[in-house]
């Protein structure tokens, strides 16, 4: 009789030393979600090469490990590794962008996640080859996101479809990878579609305008007065 139960370990991942991961342990393939905000102990953190606190950082690094040469994979992570500034987040963004082959990031609306508590992307990345090009998608359901109101197929139609050609739309561009800041590696998802906001006046500014309008306002108001 064949043994179909499971075989579940119940251990800390991140315990595991990486320099132990052995090939036969590698897979083709990995999609995860790994916990956001979590902080790892210092002897945990000395089984990584980029030592940081951060659960989400050190399980990319154990993700990437993971892969085979020319595995794939489909990481959540929320959106500030981006554009973090401390050293663990700008040594991972150079590993993962000279290593992998960083292809696709999906910036997902707030909220598709519940509980993470911050706005999400998805990193699909190829191991085994730098990584030239970036392609965003942007993605807008119209709808606030919820329990009740998840992701569906339909919402992810589009993204799929763009995603085959690395489409250019209204919420789809790429990025050259030389095109970036080499001492930051700052991947922030900024539409170049989208006209930026103009900057706030300073007050000064304001009460200097509000003075000028009822000047106009008095002599417009006059030249009526003399018409009467």
């Amino acid at each position: 009789m064949v043994n179909k139960r499971p075989n579940v370990l119940h251990t800390n991942t991140l315990s595991e030393n990486l320099q132990d991961i052995q090939p036969s342990n590698q897979h083709s393939i990995i999609l995860a979600n790994p916990p956001f905000g979590g902080k790892e102990r210092k002897e945990v953190q000395q089984n990584f090469p980029i030592q940081t606190g951060e659960t989400a950082f050190l399980f990319l690094q154990h993700f990437i490990k993971m892969l085979k040469p020319g595995g794939r994979a489909a990481i959540v992570i929320k959106n500030t590794f981006l554009s973090n500034t401390d050293n663990a987040a700008i040594a991972l963004r150079k590993e993962l962008l000279e290593n992998c082959n960083l292809h696709t990031i999906l910036d997902c609306p707030g909220g598709t996640f519940i509980g993470a508590g911050v706005k999400t992307v998805v990193l699909f990345f190829t191991k085994g080859e730098p990584t030239l090009n970036t392609w965003f998608y942007e993605l807008n359901v119209g709808r606030n996101m919820g329990k009740t109101n998840p992701l569906n197929d339909n919402d992810l139609a589009e993204f799929i479809e763009f995603q085959k050609s690395f489409a250019d739309s209204d919420k789809s561009w790429s990025l050259a990878v030389s095109d970036i800041n080499q001492a930051t590696y700052d991947l922030s998802v900024k539409n170049p579609n989208i006209e930026e906001a103009a900057p706030l006046r300073e007050p000064k500014v304001i009460i200097e305008n509000i003075i000028a309008l009822d000047k106009e306002s008095e002599a417009i108001l006059a030249k009526i007065q003399g018409l009467l």
